[in-house]
């Protein structure tokens, strides 16, 4: 071999290891954004209005996956936030609801609630929270464990589950907002013993009081032409106000909307997140070095908003339109503080949300509500008399239908058929579309469609023994406002835009799934998958593309 050749294949090798090593440095910081209710198609509605630095400048700049979707049911907050963190579904990760009956302590038990835990920055229960019942791993556990335990994760909302499952178990800890009479940021006991210095300072500087303020909208109203009209019959609005309309005069509504709570149910509860997230990002020295951090943020006003005045609403509109700015903002703040290209961040949402269907049946779509009290006195009726037993059903929520074993058991009634009937006297119900059993759901791999959806939320320990599906745009729920739980389109498909270092420019319509985003960013930190993933990496945003590929096997044959 001549020197010629030596020296070529040197610098061959020279030029693989520089690209292996830059293609290893990790971002200095993983940004998880969680928009909580929001409908991928908030995004195309109101883009027209979005300025170039918020959501636009996410899907432009970054990867825009248009197809995205939940895949299993019930989509609700509490699944969504771990979902996303924990690449599984609740299956797997055992978070099966934000809150939901405990066969085993006879009980309904809140997702993070936890009597073993302690408040901290608070005396009210408020505090009493944590990660215990997540079964799984996120992605920021995985990198603390990756790193040692050097790599930080803090988790930030409004509410306390946003914050709490995103974070995971190792987190350094996640802080929720008390409003009431308090209007401060609390944590708990699982994660620290006391508030740091910098959160008190945050609490002290009265941030939320200076919200309470009045609400109008942030451009003239005539120009919210993507929204229904400002006054009409399908919102709740605030008490102490005749009307659901513009303008909301906070500070005098406040003490008859529980005080500081007020705040949540208005665009000013996400600027306040995106104010405590900027000062954690500091305070806590997320970013400094090169150790990768974890940052999650949820912004929870928009679903309490949509749940008060509807997803067609002047309120729902004016807080998106706030929200890009407030996005504009953590950009900005992270391009300075951070550094352009030395942070990634995604944006995607936990559940959707369905058109109020009073709304939907004035314009001659078909919708209903769902009359759940009446429907469990029947079913209980019905159980009695084809069996002779009282008491056989223990309870009815979440769509599920929770047996007793025992009582079952000294009966000497034979379970399968005990579901099969139950099953199909649901199904003859007014409203209802679809019902599972658990023999179904257990004995049987589904792979498409409501019924893989069912399947994947069914956890076996946790989950119910029938399970019914309303039909389309039919809910429990009262008649004015939004809400969401099904698996239809309007719930499971959700945005999902990725934007940073690691990650290349572009779009597609090919369908990806909640569950593979904690894979994506574990392969974009090269770590391991959260322990339950069942996600995939989205290849086409993080391998390399077809042109450089092609480009390097024919520099590599012709220099060989």
């Amino acid at each position: 071999m001549n020197r010629y050749i030596v020296l070529l294949l040197l610098g061959v090798l020279s030029f693989n290891v520089t690209a292996q090593k830059a293609k290893s440095e990790n971002p200095k910081l993983v940004v998880g954004v969680v928009v909580d209710q929001m409908r991928y198609d908030y995004l195309t509605r109101f883009w027209d209005r979005f300025s170039e630095d918020g959501f636009k400048k996410l899907a432009n700049e970054g990867f825009n996956f248009k197809n995205n979707h939940f895949n299993y049911i019930p989509t609700y907050t509490g699944p969504g936030h771990a979902s996303v963190y924990t690449g599984t579904s609740p299956m797997n990760h055992g978070i099966i609801g934000n809150g939901w009956y405990d066969k085993f302590n006879d009980a309904e038990v809140y997702c993070v609630a936890d009597d073993n835990v302690e408040p901290i920055g608070t005396m009210s229960v408020a505090g009493k929270m944590s990660p215990h019942r997540l079964k799984s791993t996120t992605f920021g556990d995985q990198n603390r464990l990756h790193t040692q335990l050097r790599g930080k994760t803090i988790g930030i909302a409004l509410k306390d589950r946003g914050a709490i499952l995103p974070a995971g178990h190792t987190a350094n800890a996640a802080y929720w907002f008390h409003g009431k009479d308090e209007g401060k940021w609390i944590s708990s006991s699982y994660y620290i013993k006391e508030l740091p210095s910098w959160v008190n300072d945050f609490n002290a500087s009265e941030k939320a009081k200076s919200y309470l303020k009045t609400w109008n909208t942030l451009y003239d109203i005539d120009t919210y032409t993507e929204s229904g009209i400002d006054t009409n019959n399908f919102e709740r609005g605030f008490y102490g106000k005749d009307e659901a309309n513009f303008p909301y005069q906070l500070n005098e509504l406040s003490e008859s909307n529980m005080g500081f709570d007020i705040i949540k149910e208005t665009p000013f509860g996400n600027d306040l997140t995106t104010e405590f997230a900027l000062a954690a990002i500091v305070g806590e020295g997320l970013g400094d070095d090169d150790i990768t951090d974890v940052l999650t943020v949820s912004y929870s006003s928009t679903d309490y908003i949509g749940h008060n005045f509807g997803v067609n609403s002047k309120e729902v509109e004016d807080a998106y339109l706030r929200l890009d700015l407030s996005l504009a903002k953590l950009l900005k703040f992270l391009d300075d503080e951070i550094g352009e290209d030395e942070y990634t961040i995604f944006l995607t949402a936990d559940h959707g949300g369905v058109d109020v269907p009073a709304y939907l049946k004035s314009v001659g779509i078909p919708a209903g509500y769902f009359k759940d009290v009446s429907f469990i006195e029947d079913l209980s009726k019905f159980t009695e008399a084809e069996f002779k037993e009282k008491d056989l059903i223990k309870n009815v929520s979440n769509g599920q239908v929770f047996l007793d074993y025992e009582a079952i058991f000294d009966a000497k009634i034979d379970m399968t058929v005990l579901e099969d009937r139950l099953a199909h006297f649901i199904l003859q119900q007014e409203q209802v579309d679809k019902v599972y059993t658990r023999t179904q759901l257990e004995g049987t791999n589904y792979t498409s469609g409501i019924a893989a959806g069912i399947q994947n939320g069914f956890n076996q320990k946790r989950s119910g023994d029938i399970i019914f599906v309303l039909d389309p745009a039919t809910i429990i729920y009262p008649e004015t406002g939004s809400t969401h739980g099904s698996g239809f389109m309007y719930d499971t498909h959700a945005p999902l835009l990725f934007y940073g270092k690691g990650i290349k420019k572009g779009s597609t319509t090919l369908r990806s799934e909640i569950i593979d985003i904690a894979p994506s960013i574990a392969a974009l930190l090269g770590i391991s998958f959260p322990n339950a993933a069942t996600g995939n990496p989205l290849h086409m945003m993080l391998d390399i593309d077809d042109n450089y590929r092609e480009a390097a096997t024919a520099t590599k044959a012709d220099n060989f």
